[in-house]
């Protein structure tokens, strides 16, 4: 994870296609928190380049419609997705602070 660089590209496609796929997910799998808390984390200007490069390489994994295992495959679908933003969330611990966590819970109170 790592190795991730910052890419613009990642950041446009995250913004553009986030909440929609995280609507869609919410519910039916368990690290859409996290997603969403790294999410927050990306978008937070007081968020090193670094660790936005890491976050918005691992959102951009989770919302394209083409990765390892198809999200239509019930049960194994999400698991490489997981297994991204586990690792990514890892990565970055330090940098998702609280108050991304709270946004997070509010989102999640709302919906």
């Amino acid at each position: 994870m790592e190795n991730f660089e910052y890419s613009q590209k990642n950041e446009q496609l995250v913004k553009k296609s986030f909440w929609s796929k995280t609507r869609k997910a919410a519910g039916k799998i368990p690290f859409t928190k996290d997603a969403v808390a790294m999410y927050y984390c990306a978008i937070d200007a007081k968020t090193p380049l670094w660790a936005k490069g890491i976050a918005f390489g691992a959102l951009a994994y989770f919302i394209s419609p083409i990765d390892a295992i198809p999200d239509a495959l019930i049960g194994l679908g999400f698991t490489d997705d997981a297994a991204v933003i586990a690792a990514g969330i890892r990565a970055i611990a330090g940098q998702v602070k609280e108050e991304h966590k709270q946004k997070a819970e509010n989102f999640f109170e709302k919906s």
